[in-house]
C-alpha cells in the first residue's frame, strides 16, 4: 500500500469524479494534508473513502456510513461497529423486501391492466 495519494489516483481507482472526493472532504469525512494548493491523502483516508462508497452501495446514508467509519479502529475494538453493522444490515434488508414486494404487486397489475387493454383492443377491432 502506498503512504500518499493524489486526488486524481483516487478518482480513478474508484471511479468516482475529483469532485465527489472534494465533497466528502467537504463534509469532514476525508481529512487530507496540503503541499500549497495539492491535497495528499493517506492511507486513512483511502480507507475511509473506500467504506463510504461500500456504506452507499449498500444503502446506508452518508452519515450512518460515517457513523461506522468513527467507530473503526476505536479502542474497545470492533464489536459496536460490527453489531451496529448488523442491525442496520437487518433494517435495510427488510426495507429491500418490502420494495420487492412492493414492485411484485405493481407489476402484476400492470399485467392485468396491460391484458385488459389488449382484450379491450381486440374487441374493438372485432366491430371495425
Amino acid at each position: 500500500m502506498k503512504a500518499t495519494y493524489s486526488i486524481s489516483e483516487l478518482a480513478e481507482e474508484f471511479g468516482i469524479t475529483t469532485r465527489t472526493i472534494r465533497f466528502y472532504e467537504e463534509k469532514g469525512y476525508l481529512t487530507p494534508k496540503r503541499n500549497g494548493t495539492r491535497r495528499i491523502y493517506s492511507p486513512a483516508d483511502r480507507t475511509s473513502l473506500r467504506l463510504i462508497l461500500r456504506g452507499k452501495r449498500l444503502g446506508l446514508t452518508l452519515d450512518e456510513t460515517a457513523d461506522m467509519i468513527k467507530m473503526y479502529g476505536s479502542p474497545s475494538g470492533n464489536q459496536k461497529q460490527l453489531e451496529k453493522f448488523i442491525v442496520r444490515i437487518g433494517e435495510k434488508r427488510s426495507e429491500l423486501e418490502q420494495k420487492r414486494r412492493d414492485l411484485e404487486v405493481m407489476l402484476s397489475d400492470l399485467q392485468s391492466v396491460e391484458k385488459k387493454c389488449h382484450v379491450a383492443l381486440a374487441e374493438v377491432a372485432g366491430r371495425e
